[in-house]
């Protein structure tokens, strides 16, 4: 090769920029010894160094890289197929264990798949005041028959009278509304989630009542009726909240100011029972899907009685004070009819008086004011009227399932010169 063909080729660097510079260089700075009056590269996507720089990982990455197992020895998804599994009265347990369990227990994720693999458990809640005026609470496990503990109510709520309260998304228990002794009417709402077992806030009511109705629909919640302090007469507005948005809004008004004393949903539509402004009965159906109220007479509001609730598409309520018979309402004739009967009473005490009726894994749960608990199988008693159909019903916690026909009639005395406490609210929730 000839002189001149050597000085027409291409030198073999550019002298403006340093990203074809030799290796043996190793950086820019290097490089800029050797390539005297050249520029810095300004292209952002080449580095300044010629070697490729091995990707840092994310700190995600490094987190889930770094901590341990969920179980040793067990890819996560087989420890979480296992601890899905575990009896929701040892879940307490579990958080204790270590963070991991702990975060896992309070996702949704674990209890979705609970449900999906249909291992999911419903408790009964009940709330209750004593003599004194204070409010407790505390859960009752049909798996165990057993009594369990849950944290303190929040404080604004220890001595408030009528409150309202209602299950959103089968895991949230919302308290509402009501009368703060020492703050007055609330516009307060508070929720309980039994995934992370504590307190949470929601947004406030748009209007401060208490002794109102409520019920919820296809997961919202609704409020009508009750009082308001300043303003005279009874309340017709009505709300709505929606959890999906956390947004309150207003529904239409009652036909007249009501003072609910019972209310139920049936057919997708709230009935509401109560007193107006001169005492009188007031019975009024909302259906939400028009956003309407009408009067209703006679037929399902008739022989309605408290407590009461729906099951399966058919609506029942107690038919005695302790809640030892059950009547369900029959849309062809349009009447109450006797539905079951266990033949066996307790007394007419009001600790032993039925303070709410829930529904229980496809059965009706009986609640009292001495917190015995009984399942009725209604399903059990449609197929089957005879003597057997005694079998249908079960009493499964709490005191006074057993006592003898004299000590239910030394409880019936006794309880009338005093009740220790009295059941205010009762609700299931499902983890």
């Amino acid at each position: 090769m000839g002189d001149a063909e050597r000085m027409a080729q291409p030198p073999l660097v550019e002298t403006t920029c340093f990203c074809r510079v030799d290796a043996g260089l190793k950086t820019v700075s290097g490089a800029k010894r050797f390539v005297p009056g050249s520029k810095l590269c300004l292209r952002p996507d080449i580095k300044h160094s010629i070697h490729p720089i091995s990707q840092k990982p994310s700190r995600g990455e490094r987190k889930t890289r770094n901590q341990s197992p969920l179980i040793p020895g067990l890819p996560d998804d087989l420890a979480i197929a296992c601890l899905i599994r575990v009896p929701r009265s040892e879940h307490c347990k579990l958080r204790l264990v270590c963070k991991r369990w702990n975060r896992l227990l309070s996702g949704n994720f674990y209890y979705s798949q609970r449900k999906t693999v249909g291992v999911a458990e419903d408790w009964v809640y009940v709330i209750k005041r004593d003599r004194e005026g204070k409010i407790s609470w505390n859960a009752f496990d049909p798996v165990y028959h057993l009594w369990q503990p849950l944290p303190p109510i929040p404080r604004e709520y220890t001595g408030a009278r009528g409150f309202g309260c209602a299950v959103l998304g089968g895991s949230h228990l919302y308290l509402f509304g009501g009368e703060d002794p020492q703050g007055g009417l609330m516009r307060r709402v508070i929720y309980y989630s039994v995934r992370t077992n504590k307190w949470h806030r929601a947004p406030d009511m748009p209007r401060r009542r208490h002794l109102f109705g409520s019920c919820v629909i296809n997961n919202c919640l609704y409020v009508a009726g009750g009082e308001n302090e300043g303003i005279q007469g009874l309340l017709r507005t009505g709300e709505v909240y929606d959890p999906s948005k956390s947004r309150w809004s207003f529904i239409s008004e009652l036909g007249e100011g009501m003072l609910p004393s019972m209310g139920a949903v049936y057919r997708g539509e709230w009935y509401l029972k109560g007193l107006g402004e001169n005492r009188q009965v007031l019975s009024e159906a909302y259906q939400p899907e028009t956003d309407t109220w009408r009067p209703v007479h006679g037929g399902i509001v008739s022989g309605w009685r408290s407590p009461s609730t729906t099951l399966n598409g058919r609506f029942y309520a107690v038919d005695c004070r302790d809640g030892c018979r059950i009547r369900a309402f029959d849309e062809m004739s349009g009447s109450w009819a006797k539905h079951a009967d266990s033949k066996v009473h307790m007394g007419s005490s009001p600790a032993l008086e039925a303070a709410a009726l829930v529904p229980l894994n496809g059965k009706l749960c009986i609640v009292r004011n001495n917190m015995s608990i009984s399942l009725v199988d209604v399903s059990g008693f449609e197929r089957e009227s005879g003597p057997n159909s005694l079998d249908f019903w079960e009493n499964i916690g709490g005191k006074g399932q057993f006592k003898t026909m004299v000590t239910n009639l030394w409880s019936s005395l006794a309880g009338r010169s005093g009740l220790k406490s009295h059941i205010v609210h009762c609700q299931v929730l499902q983890a």
